[in-house]
C-alpha cells in the first residue's frame, strides 16, 4: 500500500560539490558521458554511442518545446537594474502560442528581480534592430500571490508580435546554479536541435546531448521516435522544502500532444518506450492517467491530472496502456480535436507504478528535487549507486552536465 507520508525528502540527498556542476556545455553535444544503469549493472560510455545501449526496437519520445528569451533587463535612469522573468501569459489570453502572436500589448505572470527599486513607475527597454528602434514598456499590475507578479507589457512598433519582441530584447534564462552571465552561445546550446514550439523558461536538458549524427545512428538501428510538448516552467527548479513529500505542492505545466502521436504510441506499445527527459516522462505518464480518468469518469468532462491522482485506487492493476490511450482517442474524437492540450500536475515519487515508461534518458538532478524523486521511482534505492558512481568518476552534473540511461527494472529483468 502506497504511503506518501513515509517518504522523507531527506532520504533523497547527496553531496554535490560545486566544481561538478557544469557551467558550460561541451564543444560537441554528443561528447558528454552517459551512465547506463540496467538490471543493477552500471557502465559508462560517451553519449555518441547511445545507440549501442538501446534495444533495436525502442521507441523514443522527445519533448520539442523551445526555450524563450524570458529574461528582460530594464535599466532605470538612476542606474538600477530591474530583471523581469516572464513565466506565463495572463491576458488577453492564457494560451501560450496565442500569447506569443499577440500584438501591441500583453500581460504576463513574472518573477521580478530588484522589485523594491522599481517603485511602480513605467520601465522602458530600448534597442535597435535593422535601423528600427524598438521600445518595450513594462507596468507593474499587482502580485499574483505566489511570489510572482502581473506585469503589463506594451511595445512600439505595435505590429510586432510578443515573440518577436522577446527575441530582440530578452535573454536566454540559464538555471540559477549556472553562475555566469548568459553568453551568445547559450542561445544555441541551451536549446535542443529539434526545438519547435515556444513556451519553456528552462530547457528539457536530456535532449541537449542529441546531435544529427546520433539521431542518424538511432534511425539506422531501427529505433523510431516522435515528439510531445511540455512547456517547462520555473517550478522545475523549485526545491522540496517540506519534510514530508505530501506537503509539497507540485507545479503545473502545459502539455500538448497530437492525436497522431497518441495513435503512434498505441500502435507501437509492443516496443520498449524510452522518454528523453523527465518532461517527456511526465507527459507520457500523464497521457496514461488522462485515459484512466476518462474510463473511470466518462467522456463528458475534460480530465485534469492532479499530483496525487495516480496513488488513489488500483486502476493501474486493471487498466492496460492500450485501453487508456484508446479512451483518450475516443475523447478527442468526441470533441473533434486533433490534439490534447491541457496541464499536468503529475508528481512521480517512489511507490509510483509506471503505465507507459520502459526507460529514461535524463541528466543528473539537484539533491532533494522532484526530478530526483522521479528517478528513484523508476529504479528504487539504486539511484544512490548510480549517483555515487557518477560522483566518483568525474561526471558533470545538472543542465549542461552528462547523461544517464535508466532501464525500468519491472520491464527489463
Amino acid at each position: 500500500m502506497f504511503d506518501p507520508d513515509a517518504i522523507s525528502i531527506a532520504d533523497y540527498n547527496y553531496p554535490l560539490p560545486a566544481e561538478l556542476i557544469a557551467q558550460f556545455p561541451l564543444t560537441d553535444r554528443d561528447a558528454s558521458k552517459i551512465l547506463v544503469f540496467n538490471n543493477g549493472l552500471i557502465s559508462q560510455d560517451f553519449f555518441s554511442n547511445i545507440d549501442r545501449h538501446l534495444p533495436g526496437n525502442s521507441l523514443l519520445v522527445f519533448n520539442d518545446t523551445k526555450v524563450i528569451r524570458a529574461r528582460i533587463i530594464f535599466s532605470k535612469s538612476n542606474g538600477a537594474l530591474i530583471e523581469i522573468f516572464c513565466l506565463e501569459p495572463i491576458a488577453p489570453t492564457t494560451e501560450i502560442q496565442a500569447a506569443f502572436h499577440q500584438q501591441s500589448a500583453s500581460t504576463w505572470k513574472c518573477l521580478v528581480g530588484n522589485l523594491k527599486r522599481w517603485k511602480n513607475n513605467q520601465l522602458v527597454h530600448e534597442c535597435m534592430h535593422q535601423d528600427l528602434r524598438l521600445q518595450l514598456f513594462a507596468k507593474y499590475a499587482g502580485t499574483c500571490g505566489d511570489g510572482s507578479h502581473a506585469i503589463e507589457f506594451h511595445w512600439d512598433p505595435p505590429e510586432k508580435s510578443f515573440s518577436e519582441i522577446l527575441e530582440l530584447t530578452g535573454l536566454i534564462p540559464l538555471p540559477p546554479y549556472i553562475h555566469r552571465p548568459t553568453e551568445s552561445s547559450d542561445t544555441e546550446r541551451y536549446q535542443t536541435i529539434y526545438a519547435a514550439h515556444e513556451g519553456s523558461v528552462a530547457a528539457p536538458t536530456a535532449g541537449l546531448h542529441f546531435s544529427d549524427s546520433v539521431l542518424r545512428k538511432l534511425a539506422m538501428k531501427g529505433i523510431i521516435s516522435d515528439k510531445v510538448t511540455l512547456h517547462v516552467g520555473a517550478g522545475t527548479f523549485k526545491p522540496v522544502t517540506t519534510k514530508r513529500i505530501t506537503d509539497h505542492v507540485m507545479h503545473h505545466e502545459k502539455i500538448v500532444v497530437s492525436k497522431q502521436t497518441i495513435v503512434w504510441l498505441l500502435n507501437n506499445l509492443q516496443r520498449p518506450v524510452f522518454a528523453v527527459g523527465t518532461t517527456s516522462a511526465r507527459t507520457l505518464e500523464s497521457l496514461y492517467w488522462l485515459g484512466v480518468k476518462l474510463i473511470r469518469d466518462g467522456l463528458g468532462q475534460k480530465p485534469v491530472i492532479s499530483q496525487w491522482d495516480p496513488y488513489q485506487g488500483n486502476e493501474l492493476n486493471i487498466i492496460k496502456p492500450e485501453q487508456s490511450l484508446e479512451a483518450l482517442l475516443r475523447f478527442l474524437d468526441s470533441r473533434g480535436l486533433q490534439e490534447y492540450s491541457g496541464e499536468t500536475q503529475l508528481m512521480i515519487v517512489p511507490g509510483y507504478r509506471f503505465g507507459l515508461l520502459s526507460g529514461l534518458i535524463t541528466n543528473f538532478h539537484i539533491p532533494q528535487s522532484t526530478l530526483l524523486l522521479l528517478v528513484a521511482a523508476l529504479v528504487g534505492e539504486d539511484w544512490k549507486r548510480a549517483y555515487y558512481f557518477a560522483l566518483s568518476n568525474d561526471f558533470r552534473f545538472l543542465s549542461y552536465g552528462d547523461s544517464c540511461l535508466f532501464f525500468n527494472p519491472v520491464k527489463f529483468k
